[in-house]
């Protein structure tokens, strides 16, 4: 499966960004996806997933209560709302796809199959 991320752009603290990852050459419903996200000069971290399906899903602690992960299984889209941005969320963001992720596995950054190419987000203060 080939993932395409889009979305990402400039925005004050407090604003809102949709992130998508579309996908093709498969469904999306057959993986478990995730997002995660890379600041200059750190690791790479883990956000948000979700099960095969759509179903469960799991975020950091960092994001509960601000960012949503949801899918349009229509569209093959997997979609990242991040409300009320922090400029600690600045971080180039990245889409995962796995076929065989569990629950309890999805918070780990190692195992994904696929990643898309990644989508700058910016939070200004």
């Amino acid at each position: 499966v080939q993932l395409q991320a889009s979305g990402g752009g400039l925005v004050q603290a407090g604003g809102s960004l949709r992130l998508s990852c579309a996908g093709s050459g498969r469904t999306l419903s057959q993986y478990a996806m995730g997002w995660f996200r890379q600041a200059p000069g750190k690791e790479r971290e883990f956000v948000a997933a979700s099960r095969r399906s759509g179903g469960a899903t799991v975020y950091a602690d960092s994001v509960k209560g601000r960012f949503t992960i949801s899918r349009d299984n229509a569209k093959n889209t997997m979609y990242l709302q991040m409300n009320s941005l922090k400029p600690e969320d600045t971080a180039v963001y990245y889409c995962a796809a796995d076929a065989q992720k569990i629950v309890s596995d999805l918070g780990r950054i190692n195992g994904w199959d696929y990643w898309g190419q990644g989508t700058q987000v910016t939070v200004s203060s």
